[in-house]
């Protein structure tokens, strides 16, 4: 053995001290490019601008899918053959044509309506004023208009019942239209009966002063009475005193019960 060659002495890890090293720090974890994507996608952070962009975006991808799905339909019309564009027409047309002729068909049953109701209302009104003048000559309903009064005062009982007829025919001839004499309603069957100073008018007993209520124009019902020879005239012959008086408003407020006939119906169905 050389002795020249001394043996290396083996120094412990770690430093003179003889101390252990500390533990080296673990290798950096590399991140990957999907890991980075991932990372700035979510959570999302979109400022004002970029919601707007997006927006539109949206807005933009719509249009351009429903003018795509229109210039299909378009293409489709355009692919059709003439027979079908001709029979597509046809349908067109008769489906419009059907629609004028029901909006027609509607106006035309409105317009008959409105003229079925105004023909409705206009007939009653004209039942109505047809029965009010039947009432009127029936004495059955009251009467009021212009017209006059006939009072004729019989002091010495001399008035006969064929005087006071007399009257109501120069009155009816005149146009008399409603007549009342001393509370009795004069109608087509009313008769006078008695003797002077005595006189029943349908057998009810009436007293002088005698007044005759009658409605019709005026103008012409007192001139009807002073006639020569007519009826005032011949009522003062007697010695009775005749006032006639024309009136804008006289009322004839006798009635007469409506009476059935025993034998006669009416004709119409």
């Amino acid at each position: 053995m050389n002795n020249d060659e001394n043996p290396r002495s083996e120094q412990p890890e770690g430093g003179a001290s003889g101390a252990p090293d500390a533990p080296a720090p673990p290798p950096a974890t590399e991140v990957s490019g999907r890991q980075r994507l991932k990372a700035g996608l979510w959570p999302p952070r979109l400022s004002r601008a970029q919601l707007i962009v997006a927006v539109l975006l949206f807005g933009l991808g719509l249009g351009l899918a429903i003018q795509v799905r229109s210039t299909s339909d378009d293409s489709a019309l355009r692919g059709a053959r003439q027979e079908d564009l001709v029979r597509i027409l046809d349908e067109v047309d008769d489906r419009t044509q059907r629609l004028e002729d029901e909006k027609q068909r509607l106006d035309d049953q409105r317009t008959e309506l409105e003229n079925s109701s105004d023909q409705a209302e206009e007939a009653r009104k004209q039942t109505l004023e047809k029965e009010r003048q039947l009432g009127i000559l029936a004495g059955t309903v009251a009467a009021q208009g212009p017209g006059i009064t006939l009072t004729i005062t019989d002091p010495s009982g001399a008035v006969a019942p064929d005087m006071l007829l007399d009257a109501i025919q120069e009155l009816r001839a005149a146009g008399a239209e409603a007549i009342q004499v001393n509370g009795v309603r004069v109608v087509a069957n009313t008769y006078f009966s008695g003797d002077a100073g005595d006189v029943e008018v349908d057998g009810k007993k009436i007293e002088a002063p005698y007044e005759f209520t009658v409605i019709g124009k005026p103008q012409d019902l007192e001139p009807a009475l002073n006639i020569p020879g007519g009826v005032v005239q011949t009522l003062e012959k007697e010695q009775a005193t005749v006032l006639v008086e024309r009136s804008d408003d006289i009322v004839v407020d006798a009635l007469r019960p409506a009476q059935r006939p025993d034998y006669a119906r009416s004709s119409s169905p």
